[in-house]
């Protein structure tokens, strides 16, 4: 079912279209009952849309001779900011069928010059993103993420319903203070007055949502990309990796993503402290790095190491072996 707001602009599109029709005729064309038809005529006039009405058996609704609405307009920047937004919008999720993504574009579409139409069906065609793709079964409802939007910018509490991981339910009263797409999945940060302090919640996780008249204040500072990459980095696992990092911290996150782990400057350099649950991956990862290390903890990641270097020793053997052929 669509929103009022949209069915609203579909009687004005009706009245733009046929010029002039009876209550009976908006009725039949947009599945609405007669009152309701008459309610969002009067919110029509409210937003200052000229529509004069005929009473009577063969009265009906029109609009005032000469009104049109400008047609939206974009220049080529815009046209393209919209083109690639809707490819990203698809791929992180926000629209679960191609079919709702191509509607949007046709609509654009039709209100563009016929030359900006071409490029900017030219960029949907060709153009790739290299986001990361959501699962399947991650889909966010828009109304989720719009209502956290909202209380972010109205800095009002909302409350969930909240499945964790375990399939344990819980309901949570959050001050909400940002959302953020990262690593294929979107999140919210908040106060969470129920653990009484900032939490981390998966949106796809929130089956039930609903605002509340309860204002707070947002932290001024906080930053709600930072603070998910820190989750994530620290999340505990099966070992807890602590490695000196012999460079300098601009060198480290050049080649360190935040979710890796937290990066912390001391005398000797900068120590890394990693929660792990695949030492041979991280391993690989410190061998491709390129500075040197000490390894403190814990001695399993030696023995990694060990193997990581013993299969390139081997590469190396057979490459003088072949040269010697």
């Amino acid at each position: 079912m669509a929103q009022p707001t949209t069915r609203i602009l579909a009687v004005l599109e009706l009245l733009q279209n046929y010029g002039r029709l009876s209550g009976a005729e908006i009725s039949a064309k947009l599945g609405l009952e007669r009152r309701t038809v008459r309610r969002y005529i009067m919110a029509l006039e409210e937003l200052g849309i000229p529509i004069m009405t005929e009473r009577g058996r063969y009265g009906g609704y029109t609009l005032m001779p000469g009104f049109k609405l400008q047609p939206l307009m974009f220049d080529e920047s815009e046209a393209m900011a919209l083109a690639v937004g809707l490819l990203a919008t698809k791929q992180t999720g926000l629209i679960p069928t191609a079919c709702a993504s191509a509607s949007a574009q046709a609509k654009l579409e039709r209100v563009m010059p016929h030359a900006l139409k071409h490029k900017v069906r030219a960029l949907s065609d060709s153009a790739h993103l290299a986001l990361p793709t959501g699962h399947d079964n991650w889909e966010v409802k828009n109304e989720v993420l719009l209502t956290l939007s909202m209380a972010v910018s109205q800095q009002q509490r909302v409350i969930i319903q909240y499945v964790a991981a375990n399939q344990h339910s819980s309901t949570r009263d959050v001050a909400v203070y940002g959302v953020a797409y990262y690593l294929g999945a979107w999140y919210m940060a908040g106060f969470c007055y129920l653990r009484q302090e900032i939490r981390t919640f998966r949106i796809d996780r929130i089956s039930e949502i609903n605002s509340v008249n309860i204002s707070f204040e947002r932290p001024a500072d906080f930053d709600v990309l930072s603070h998910l990459q820190h989750t994530i980095a620290t999340l505990p696992r099966e070992f807890t990796v602590k490695v000196l990092l012999q460079t300098t911290l601009d060198t480290a996150l050049l080649y360190i993503d935040p979710t890796i782990g937290v990066l912390a400057q001391v005398d000797e350099g900068i120590m890394l402290n990693h929660q792990c649950s695949d030492l041979p991956w991280f391993a690989r990862q410190l061998a491709f790095w390129p500075f040197d290390f000490v390894v403190h903890q814990p001695s399993e990641l030696l023995l990694e190491l060990k193997k990581v270097s013993e299969r390139l020793n081997k590469g190396c053997e057979q490459r003088r072996n072949l040269a010697q052929k």
